[in-house]
């Protein structure tokens, strides 16, 4: 059975209790859609936690090379990654204690999404998490 994302209802109830997102994939580069999404996340009052090995910040905020690194809570895991590597993914965001795992627009595995589920996480797939935060219109974290 293929995986179905949550209703816009579940996607609000996510999205206003997160406080922490860690972004897999995150970029220093403006051209990067990573960057833009980070961008929109922090103004909208989110911490957001940057993971790329090849950056040590991005817009302001501390790199992480991976998300075991990562000494706290983290809301969602927010993945600009290859869809082949969300399974190893989906294993981390369990470990780390993470309530949702949210693969970006263009990625999508069901073994990632099985995993996660299992786990008791949400799990949200092949959707852009700054689109749906401003089609959804969740106020700002202040």
């Amino acid at each position: 059975m293929s995986h179905q994302n949550p209703s816009d209802e579940v996607l609000t109830r996510i999205l206003t209790e997160a406080t922490t997102i860690a972004m897999l994939g995150a970029s220093a580069n403006p051209e990067k859609p990573s960057h833009g999404i980070m961008k929109q996340l922090l103004a909208a009052g989110y911490r957001v936690i940057p993971v790329n090995p090849k950056e040590p910040e991005v817009l302001g905020q501390k790199a992480y090379a991976q998300l075991g690194d990562i000494k706290e809570r983290v809301d969602i895991v927010d993945v600009f990654r290859r869809s082949e590597d969300t399974p190893q993914i989906a294993d981390e965001a369990i470990a780390l204690g993470a309530k949702t795992l949210w693969l970006q627009l263009g990625v999508s595995n069901e073994d990632a999404a099985a995993r996660a589920t299992a786990a008791g996480l949400n799990v949200i797939m092949n959707k852009c998490i700054g689109a749906t935060h401003r089609a959804l219109h969740i106020a700002p974290k202040r």
